[in-house]
């Protein structure tokens, strides 16, 4: 008879479930390079064990492919590359994302949590029948994942036992991985049956522009809030300051629905999560939608005249003072 000890058995049980494993990434890119959220995805399908895959579906995007199979962590990258994925409407991508899992099986299939994947993933879920896990922070097992709730003032531990994971997650939870370094093979994705929704086509875009670091990756921010009091307040008093910092521009909720900014400056639960190297909050009280999406940066400074203001209790560093004498003289001796 074979004696096999307790140890040796639960090794061998977690080697056989490391294999049995399968992860397949929903890259975003802009069919030119890859957006940085998947790389952060990479790092969390490394936590699963397994195989890692990476769909990269678009029009005229073969570059983006070279790029994905290059990421250290990736092993096999499947592209897609039609016309049909133009402008990447969800109707048209779930049908193909249906297909690779019928084909491959995957255990896990995930993204970084952006609108993107917002729009995509939970579509999937719904063909699939199972229930999406959305911003996860941790992962604790391939069935255990951790999340926040209650605007990030709770935290909760949740166990999926669906077929297949579908996940996002929150991309300042997980360092970014290698871009280079890996070697992954490439292949043509399983064709997905055509949409028959009908009911949208993409018909065009306008992108802002601007010199200034993207706001997902910026290592510093510099935020106005309602006490700014107007859209122009902005280009006067903040934007010399972020010039001279390097730094990304973005703003609150009560800023952006007052109409001073546009809704892609957003920070917040609903807006953009952030944690750049030093985050500036400038006439921002701290309500906490705000706090959810900048409380993980690592220097917090905050400048408000409302000594009282819930920024400063998240803060490192704070000063009570009015903005608009404030922020020009901390410009200037810089």
């Amino acid at each position: 008879m074979l004696s096999i000890s307790n140890r040796t058995f639960r090794a061998f049980s977690s080697q056989l479930l490391a294999r049995s494993q399968s992860t397949l990434i929903v890259a975003e890119h802009n069919n030119e390079k890859l957006n940085a959220a998947t790389l952060h995805a990479v790092t969390a399908a490394g936590q699963l064990g397994g195989e890692v895959n990476c769909l990269v579906a678009g029009t005229g995007c073969a570059a983006v492919a070279k790029e994905v199979a290059a990421v250290a962590g990736v092993t096999k990258v499947l592209l897609a590359d039609s016309p049909a994925f133009t402008g990447f409407l969800p109707e048209h991508l779930t049908p193909l994302l249906v297909s690779t899992q019928n084909q491959f099986k995957y255990t896990h299939i995930i993204a970084g949590a952006s609108a993107f994947s917002r729009s995509v993933l939970p579509r999937l879920a719904a063909q699939l029948d199972v229930s999406p896990i959305s911003d996860i922070i941790a992962i604790k097992d391939s069935e255990t994942f951790v999340r926040t709730v209650y605007a990030g003032n709770a935290i909760m531990t949740l166990k999926s036992l669906d077929p297949v994971k579908i996940v996002t997650v929150r991309t300042t939870a997980f360092e970014a991985a290698a871009p280079s370094g890996g070697s992954a093979a490439e292949e043509a994705a399983p064709a997905g049956e055509a949409s028959t929704a009908g009911t949208s086509e993409f018909v065009g875009q306008e992108l802002s522009k601007s010199d200034r670091p993207d706001l997902g990756a910026a290592s510093v921010v510099v935020s106005g809030g309602r006490g700014m009091k107007s859209g122009d307040n902005f280009g006067i008093v903040l934007d010399p300051l972020a010039d001279k910092l390097g730094a990304a521009v973005g703003a609150s909720r009560a800023a952006v629905d007052a109409g001073m900014v546009p809704n892609d400056m957003q920070i917040g639960q609903t807006g953009k999560i952030v944690a750049p190297d030093l985050y500036i909050a400038v006439g921002i009280s701290g309500a906490i939608q705000h706090l959810a999406g900048m409380k993980d940066s690592k220097v917090i400074v905050a400048i408000n005249k409302d000594a009282e203001a819930p920024i400063f209790q998240v803060s490192d560093f704070g000063l009570v003072a009015d903005l608009f004498k404030a922020v020009p003289e901390l410009t200037e001796k810089i």
